[in-house]
């Protein structure tokens, strides 16, 4: 495994928190993790062969993108993420930046996508200095329709919030909800060539998969 993978990344980070985040802190974290597991949500997703739901979402401007405007110019990527405030989310998006070059010698386009507002979602461009569309669904509804969106565990909310990470005020919407990181490779013709969806967001899928599938859809 080169040494710059994401997942050796996410590796060093989650040896980081475990050796400075308070052990109550993490007992409280991993519980919303294993709740999520067990209910199985990435059995419920769309997943390899379902056609991608037809969207047209804000991009980080206010701009709206179109799915099929954008599959008209090739297969898509589409990486779904938790939000700018998520440390592995910003690792798994500077890992897809590196590889942007290639994604697009293939052929193919790349975004991203949360339930950030596009204030936010540009904030998360900046931030990481992405050079590809990152897209705001509001209220989660592409991530409903993907069968990824989950309510957030009340267990957790005070705990966010002393990290001052609101994501009401995030969203622009009272529930506090939250798609299953998760990416999906689609063909021209809308269908789900290759789908990773990990209830735990500490695991990303390594974004050259999604290269590979994105090659093998030419």
């Amino acid at each position: 495994m080169a040494k710059d993978s994401l997942a050796q990344q996410l590796d060093e980070f989650r040896d980081a928190v475990a050796n400075n985040m308070p052990a109550e802190m993490q007992h409280k974290l991993q519980g919303a993790i294993d709740k999520l597991i067990a209910s199985k949500i990435h059995e419920q997703a769309l997943s390899e062969g379902d056609t991608f739901p037809d969207f047209a979402l804000s991009n980080a401007t206010g701009k709206t993108i179109k799915r099929d405007s954008l599959l008209a110019e090739g297969p898509l990527i589409v990486n779904f993420y938790r939000g700018s405030w998520c440390p592995y989310c910003n690792f798994e998006l500077q890992a897809y930046q590196q590889l942007l070059p290639q994604i697009t010698a293939a052929g193919g386009q790349l975004v991203a996508v949360s339930p950030q507002l596009p204030d936010h979602s540009l904030d998360t461009a900046e931030k990481n200095q992405l050079q590809f569309e990152v897209l705001s669904d509001h209220n989660n509804v592409l991530a409903d329709q993907l069968g990824i969106r989950f309510d957030f565990d009340e267990s957790l909310r005070d705990l966010y919030q002393q990290m001052q990470i609101d994501l009401g005020a995030l969203h622009g919407v009272s529930e506090w909800q939250l798609p299953v990181p998760a990416t999906y490779v689609v063909d021209k013709n809308s269908k789900i060539v290759f789908a990773d969806i990990n209830a735990d967001y500490t695991y990303r899928t390594e974004p050259s998969e999604a290269l590979e599938a994105l090659i093998k859809t030419e």
